[in-house]
């Protein structure tokens, strides 16, 4: 059986530049953080969340994967660590911390008004997924995925866009800068991931990995010019995926590569 492959690249204007099955409902893995993130930026820019407000990691919030949280001595950070961690390793420990402080439904509300109507975090990250709990941690379409990174890149540099804050956005863009997983769509670019942010083209890119899962959404630019994409191949979790995903991000990224050098995305 085939990956089911989707992938849809918007410019700066919210045009379609190339898409494929971009309307497919597919699992996401960690992607829907972003959400989490645009919230609590919204929360912050609003005077309800103050950035200092320490928060503490639980035991019972703790989870196996990915982050930094987990391997440090610290038991208390305020708000905006908590963000930057999820934003630059993707960290399961504060995504939880910081999802029990906002709450899902007001994690779920965001992705709507971002314009989502297939694309949300759905639960906690847990180790093991019982049949009481959602399927899967997030879900979501690259056409909608897309654009909701379009809208954080143009809120950041200052265009009101639905469904976030250009300060909010400056905020989520900041902490998703830092990124350090560019191994999928972004890899193309040869980007030092641990040292990217003065780079030509610039890239941020929020990526989601399961056992039958790889999902990536970012904006790549240089100069004026910017591309929003969002990619996901899902596969049956029994069954070897029929193709290598890990290549058709690559393959994606060349491409959008070689239209910012091109001069498309405008």
């Amino acid at each position: 059986m085939s990956v089911a492959w989707s992938y849809c690249v918007l410019d700066a204007a919210g045009a379609v530049v190339d898409e494929c099955d971009a309307d497919r409902v597919q699992s996401t893995a960690s992607v829907g953080k972003v959400f989490l993130l645009c919230e609590a930026a919204e929360l912050i820019v609003s005077g309800q969340l103050d950035p200092g407000r320490l928060l503490t990691r639980e035991p019972g919030l703790q989870v196996a994967g990915s982050g930094l949280w987990q391997h440090l001595w610290q038991q208390q950070l305020p708000v905006a660590d908590v963000c930057q961690l999820i934003g630059a390793v993707s960290d399961n420990w504060a995504t939880n911390t910081l999802l029990d402080l906002i709450g899902i439904d007001a994690v779920r509300m965001r992705a709507r008004m971002l314009g989502c109507e297939c694309s949300e975090l759905h639960d906690y990250v847990r180790d093991d997924r019982r049949p009481e709990h959602p399927p899967t941690l997030s879900e979501g379409t690259a056409r909608e995925l897309a654009e909701v990174a379009r809208r954080i890149h143009a809120g950041a540099a200052g265009v009101l866009v639905g469904g976030i804050t250009p300060t909010a956005a400056l905020m989520v863009e900041r902490w998703l800068l830092v990124g350090v997983d560019l191994s999928l769509v972004a890899a193309p670019l040869q980007l030092d991931p641990l040292a990217h942010l003065s780079d030509d083209p610039m890239v941020w890119s929020k990526t989601g990995f399961d056992h039958e899962v790889r999902a990536d959404i970012g904006v790549a630019w240089g100069g004026e010019r910017s591309l929003a994409y969002a990619a996901i191949a899902t596969w049956p979790v029994d069954l070897e995926p029929s193709a290598n995903p890990v290549d058709l991000m690559h393959s994606l990224g060349r491409s959008i590569a070689e239209r910012l050098a091109n001069g498309a995305g405008h």
